[in-house]
């Protein structure tokens, strides 16, 4: 039996000046005006989880991961990352376009920056008409032309636009250069990093008309210029009760599960957490004689030594698993 029970946890907010309301109209957060991002399950120094339920509610990630290490995290990612919890998850809600951005690999980032790489995913939850991201180069660019892009202000003509609707999941390797655009609310995967480079900023200014700091060197060093002619919008097809790869790498496995009957899950095989997003619908999550409530929005941790649990759906339902 396990001692050790599915946790909910208390959402951290970020207001950001492109933030929006879907958060809160879509996700049922209570959430503050223009708030762009709720991080769901982290670990990062500063921004802690905080256990919402059960007897060790007000404990945080950190806290719960050093107490009972494989317990909780399995025992090749207790190996690989001892104490630091190994994803980040979260929503984000743009209701402008975020600024085109880069992350480093590990190597760079471990060297530069004492933190891991971040590699990400996105799964759309909903998106306005005309809707869409950016992700790579939409031609062969060379890094003599990357800078006179950035200097003259041009930058968005070489990235490739991806009109996206709900559902539409990306796959964002380190190093590649991306954007979030207008009118998306998507949730996010990636690993426990929040170095970001700012390459563009779409020649916005602020209120006494100084542009935003952009970090040029730094995602020169970071952007792999072959990597961002790449394919990064994953093929799939959804199919009801059943469980749908989305995304397989070495840093996390992601499934689509879209159902409208009873669903259990055994985790016996996976020595690994696995965290469950629900999107859309309302059910019991039932283990053992016991049951929490899970519904759109609610983002949900099963230790990894449960070896399963049983969803009980009200209505159809739709959720991301998670898992390293």
């Amino acid at each position: 039996m396990s001692t050790l029970y599915p946790f909910l946890f208390d959402p951290i907010l970020k207001e950001k000046i492109w933030g929006g309301n879907r958060l809160e109209t879509v996700l049922r957060h209570k959430a503050m005006n223009h708030c762009g991002e709720s991080w769901e399950v982290s670990g990062l120094v500063g921004d802690e989880s905080v256990i919402a339920n059960g007897f060790l509610a007000e404990n945080n990630l950190n806290e719960l991961l050093e107490i009972y290490m494989t317990d909780l995290v399995g025992e090749k990612n207790y190996e690989k990352y001892g104490l630091g919890f190994p994803l980040l998850i979260k929503f984000i809600d743009a209701n402008d376009n975020l600024s085109v951005q880069v992350h480093p690999d590990d190597e760079l980032a471990k060297r530069k920056y004492g933190q891991s790489g971040k590699t990400e995913m996105w799964h759309v939850i909903a998106a306005e008409p005309g809707a869409g991201l950016y992700v790579g180069f939409n031609q062969k660019v060379t890094k003599t032309q990357y800078v006179k892009a950035v200097e003259e202000g041009t930058l968005a003509e070489l990235l490739k636009f991806y009109p996206v609707q709900p559902g539409d999941t990306f796959m964002i390797p380190a190093g590649t250069v991306h954007a979030i655009g207008k009118g998306v609310l998507l949730a996010e995967i990636q690993q426990p990093s929040d170095v970001t480079f700012r390459i563009f900023d779409w020649n916005r200014v602020d209120d006494e008309g100084n542009p935003r700091e952009l970090h040029t060197a730094e995602a020169l060093e970071a952007i792999d210029f072959d990597l961002n002619l790449g394919t990064f919008k994953v093929d799939y097809k959804p199919e009801l009760n059943k469980t749908i790869p989305l995304v397989h790498s070495e840093y996390f496995n992601t499934n689509l599960i879209e159902f409208d009957q009873v669903l259990t899950k055994s985790f016996a095989q996976i020595d690994s957490f696995v965290i469950y997003m629900c999107l859309e619908g309302f059910m019991h999550l039932e283990y053992g004689d016991e049951h929490i409530v899970f519904k759109t929005g609610d983002v949900v941790l099963i230790p990894a030594e449960m070896e399963e649990v049983t969803f009980v759906p009200g209505e159809n339902a739709r959720m991301l698993e998670v898992y390293c």
